[in-house]
């Protein structure tokens, strides 16, 4: 059994039009929702062997605040450009290769691809994955390479704004 976690990045700053958009960071609101969400996964007992990220900054940044809280060295975190404007095949093809020796990864991307590839994997459908909002589902399977054919199961979808106890 496998698991894997679909986490768009946290919001991100507009504020410099002149910014390319792989250069954009996490503004204010994006910097305190990454902790909290990750802080979630945690008191969930989720665990992660894998981070694996867009290397754009926004993404890059999410991940490595999700990384700290898991004590992860940020070094550790697995960058795939093919994730920055990524379609669902290139999820397929990137989560395919991963290798066995992790059961739970994270992955860190963009809309609109994230939501795209989210609603290719169960009968779950979701509108828009929200700013560090996480789609989780567990695969049944040994290896990553199966990923695609593997019968999966929604696990659970939260957000920022998503009502907590």
């Amino acid at each position: 059994m496998k698991q894997l976690l679909l986490v768009r990045h946290a919001k991100s700053d507009w504020s410099t039009p002149s910014l390319s958009d792989f250069d954009r960071p996490l503004n204010d609101r994006g910097k305190k929702d990454a902790p909290v969400m990750a802080e979630r996964l945690l008191d969930k007992k989720i665990k992660i062997d894998a981070f694996i990220s867009s290397p754009a900054k926004r993404a890059k940044k999410t991940a490595s605040i999700f990384a700290k809280a898991y004590k992860i060295d940020k070094d550790d975190i697995i960058f795939k450009e093919v994730l920055y404007g990524a379609a669902v095949d290139a999820f397929y093809d990137v989560i395919s290769k991963v290798s066995d020796k992790y059961d739970s990864i994270a992955v860190f991307s963009h809309n609109p691809g994230i939501t795209d590839f989210a609603n290719s994997l169960t009968e779950a459908r979701i509108d828009n994955i929200p700013t560090c909002g996480i789609f989780a589902i567990k695969i049944d399977t040994k290896h990553w390479k199966n990923f695609a054919e593997a019968k999966k199961e929604l696990l659970f979808v939260d957000y920022p704004k998503a009502e907590h106890e």
